[in-house]
């Protein structure tokens, strides 16, 4: 088999201990995450559907792969963040998926968003070939996975979890196991409930002060010192104020966080009715054209329909 050696990184002692860590799924999120990896002294295995994705790995020590199966073939611990169940599915068990070259004791650890049942269903398929499976969601966005400070919510065995957490610290600075396979999943269906609605709440509320004339900023500061103090109010909140919305967390994938939210409320028969709405006003975001921006687009989409003055 050939291994396209990417360029090592030298001066590595060789007391460190290093893992054989794949890792796929190198975009805004993925490609931060694994270079923490590869920074503490792993090698990394990768596979890519885009060369270019490859690029900023050429000072690290890491190897690129044919395929998934590959990756497993040569890893102890395989990483995945991707867009939605299928993408997991596929990578997992799909033609020359992960299952395909996985050696005994494999554990596969998926850091994207799904839904929580997709999560058991492809843990169960993964047992029954002998893999280990965590589902590890992450909050934090792009800043916080540059920064080595995500949130990750974590749903495994809690000796599997042991075996992860070490690296896991490499990548965040919340790390929590929630329950069994699925409970991660969970835990970020609420991060996104409630970081939802509080960001279309501190747009409603940047729009209904602008449109009375009042300096927003200065609502802002008075809000920022009294009970509606909130992390979306100091972050989201001064992404608003400066027009930025070059995506940290794009709207589109908000909007399908909130779908599998109201995907698992409709399974259970709950009445979820702020975050029915919210899933409502992110459908309108995407709709309007904005799904590429960030999330703070919400404020965009609420003056556009405001009526003129």
């Amino acid at each position: 088999m050939d291994l396209r050696r990417l360029t090592p990184n030298p001066g590595k002692s060789a007391q460190e201990t290093r893992m054989q860590i794949g890792f796929i799924g190198l975009g805004l999120m993925g490609r931060p995450m694994a270079l923490h990896l590869a920074k503490a002294g792993h090698t990394l295995h990768l596979w890519a559907r885009r060369a270019a994705s490859l690029e900023p790995f050429c000072d690290v020590e890491a190897r690129m792969h044919d395929s998934p199966a590959e990756v497993a073939e040569h890893a102890e611990i395989v990483f995945t963040i991707v867009a939605d169940a299928p993408d997991v599915k596929a990578l997992a068990l799909g033609e020359a998926g992960l299952a395909e070259g996985a050696r005994a004791g494999l554990i596969v650890v998926d850091m994207s968003t799904i839904n929580p049942n997709a999560a058991r269903e492809i843990g169960a398929s993964l047992a029954e070939k002998g893999i280990e499976f965590v589902d590890a969601p992450v909050s934090g966005g792009e800043v916080g996975a540059i920064n080595a400070a995500l949130t990750i919510m974590v749903g495994a065995k809690p000796e599997v979890f042991e075996k992860v957490k070490p690296l896991f610290e490499k990548m965040g600075k919340s790390v929590t196991l929630i329950g069994d396979i699925g409970a991660g999943q969970v835990a970020k269906a609420c991060n996104q409930i409630l970081t939802g609605v509080g960001v279309v709440a501190v747009a409603e509320a940047f729009n209904f002060a602008a449109r009375n004339g009042v300096d927003v900023a200065k609502v802002r500061e008075a809000l920022l010192g009294g009970f509606a103090y909130s992390r979306i109010l100091e972050n989201h909140g001064q992404r608003m104020l400066d027009r930025n919305f070059k995506p940290g967390f794009k709207a589109w994938m908000h909007q399908k966080d909130l779908r599998i939210v109201m995907e698992e409320a409709h399974r259970l028969g709950l009445m979820l009715p702020a975050a029915a709405a919210t899933a409502q006003l992110f459908n309108a975001i995407v709709g309007s054209g904005m799904g590429e921006d960030d999330s703070v687009a919400a404020l965009k989409l609420l003056e556009k329909l405001s009526t003129p003055q």
